[in-house]
């Protein structure tokens, strides 16, 4: 196996949930393509048709704001981009290449969809982690149930008339004198 152009844990740390979708900004897929972002959205911009919603959209201005807030990345000052980042989905990504036509771009595409590949069968080992929690959980909480039950009723007050014994009480023999070698339970 050759070396990878990018660190598969540079794209997966890249890789981020913008209104629900797992996308990658257009900013880090340039960096990854060795392309000035300019230069891939104009790309895109002249295959618009080749991107729809679902492969890519452009961030709103609070999506951004919330984005820096959550990541820590600071505000442009002067000099800095004067468009809002375009976030392209899996399927955005996988179309790239074929915008861009180039070597790096192919390979550079398919170490990035390996990439959405762990974490789609990470999320998915975490989901069936937290269904076999949630099925011991109920497990345990029926085994408990009738230990509470038990608190319950010895808490509970004795009814009218009826006395609570206290102590030890063995039970008395069975017949005339009792079974030999009887021991009280």
């Amino acid at each position: 196996m050759t070396q990878a152009l990018v660190p598969p844990g540079r794209i997966e740390r890249r890789i981020i949930v913008v209104r629900g979708e797992n996308v990658l900004l257009d900013e880090d897929l340039a960096r990854m393509y060795e392309v000035e972002t300019r230069a891939l959205v104009q790309a895109v911009k002249r295959n618009a048709k080749r991107f729809p919603p679902d492969f890519m959209f452009q961030l709103s201005r609070e999506e951004l704001e919330t984005l820096r807030a959550r990541l820590g990345t600071p505000t442009p000052g002067r000099g800095g981009r004067r468009y809002l980042p375009h976030a392209f989905t899996e399927q955005g990504v996988a179309m790239l290449a074929s915008v861009l036509r180039s070597d790096r771009a192919v390979h550079v595409n398919i170490e990035i969809v390996r990439a959405f590949v762990r974490l789609r069968r990470l999320a998915g080992s975490v989901t069936e982690l937290r269904r076999k929690v949630d099925a011991l959980e109920q497990q345990y909480d029926t085994q408990f149930r009738v230990v509470f039950d038990a608190i319950r009723e010895l808490m509970a007050p004795p009814a009218a008339g009826e006395k609570r014994r206290i102590g030890f009480r063995p039970e008395p023999p069975a017949g005339p004198g009792g079974p030999a070698g009887h021991r009280a339970k």
